[in-house]
């Protein structure tokens, strides 16, 4: 897809430090052959050295040689990475010997290397659970100052290049949090702008979506959603933001000047805040089949490092897409 291609070429131009903590999963080896080969991003995994090898060797991968491997149970920093958890954790009660068997855990191991500045992003979930990738990064990495809320965007990739920028959208939230407040929602539209911007490259538009336009229905959830979108001024001042808007008049010109005659966003937005997990995840799910537009995604977004999760069933493409996201977006934090 050309998207993924920009997206590699633009990852290639910084060539941030991405670790695997599943390093012996199939996979994920292979995927990071790929990436190896191409190129555009370094590429860290955690697991036995030997069994990496080997396995490498069985799977006929060329390029493993060029990553860095992490032995979870013997390398240089375990003492490091032992007190660094414990100094972030003993406010909770957290042991010597329980950090000490924690720092030992690849998933662990993996935030614990981007608190400590030795890695720039993660991506976990070819053979673990999204509770169990997310925990230790909720506990370690945490949020960006000032987003209380993390939350999961698609990349929207439309047929039709009428919509959004060229066909491409952001949407949000999607994936996490259920039923964002006023203040949570303003988060979400702040961190996708971020997402709009270090992945796909474009000066976000962000319309906050309701059932109503500019008044015209009264109820507590589209008042939501106007506080939302004062708060996220108010925060960033310059953001190119407006709503509550109904999803038409975010994205068709016409319609966008008849129902808000005067706002820059309405009939050319390229960012959709959602008001609510439900109607998120079936509006781009609806665009996904109905469109056939390619969702990419979710990303996680409002992490103070980027942390990605992936499907169990992924495939060695949706892995190395997923790195070249992860990548783009570390870079994006580091300015």
């Amino acid at each position: 897809m050309e998207f993924i291609k920009k997206l590699k070429e633009k990852a290639g131009q910084s060539l941030q430090r991405i670790v695997l903590p599943e390093g012996q999963e199939e996979r994920t080896l292979q995927a990071a052959d790929v990436i190896l080969e191409e190129g555009f991003t370094e590429i860290i995994l955690i697991g036995n050295p030997a069994a990496i090898h080997k396995d490498a060797m069985r799977l006929k991968l060329r390029h493993i040689d060029k990553a860095t491997i992490i032995d979870p149970l013997n390398h240089d920093k375990l003492e490091v990475y032992t007190n660094l958890l414990l100094d972030l954790r003993k406010s909770k009660g957290l042991t010597k010997d329980e950090a000490s068997k924690l720092v030992r855990d690849p998933l662990y191991l993996s935030v614990l290397m981007i608190k400590n500045g030795d890695a720039d992003g993660e991506v976990a979930g070819a053979e673990n659970a999204t509770g169990d990738v997310l925990r230790p990064a909720f506990q370690i990495v945490k949020t960006i100052p000032g987003i209380s809320v993390v939350s999961g965007a698609f990349i929207m990739v439309l047929k039709d290049k009428e919509f959004g920028e060229d066909g491409i959208l952001i949407f949000a939230d999607c994936a996490v949090h259920p039923d964002p407040d006023a203040n949570q929602l303003a988060d979400i539209a702040i961190a996708s702008s971020m997402t709009a911007r270090s992945i796909v490259g474009i000066d976000p538009r962000i319309a906050m979506l309701s059932f109503s336009t500019k008044g015209s229905a009264k109820h507590a959830m589209v008042d939501k959603v106007v506080e939302a979108t004062a708060k996220a001024k108010t925060l960033q001042p310059d953001l190119q933001i407006d709503g509550e808007l109904q999803v038409d008049a975010a994205l068709i010109a016409a319609i966008g000047q008849k129902k808000a005659p005067g706002s820059k966003i309405a009939g050319h937005a390229n960012v959709l805040v959602f008001p609510d997990l439900q109607s998120g995840n079936i509006a781009y799910k609806l665009v996904q089949r109905l469109a056939h537009a390619e969702a990419i995604g979710p990303v996680l977004q409002g992490m103070a490092a980027p942390i990605n999760d992936l499907s169990r069933g992924c495939s060695v493409s949706d892995i190395v897409n997923l790195v070249a996201i992860t990548a783009n977006q570390a870079a994006g934090l580091s300015k």
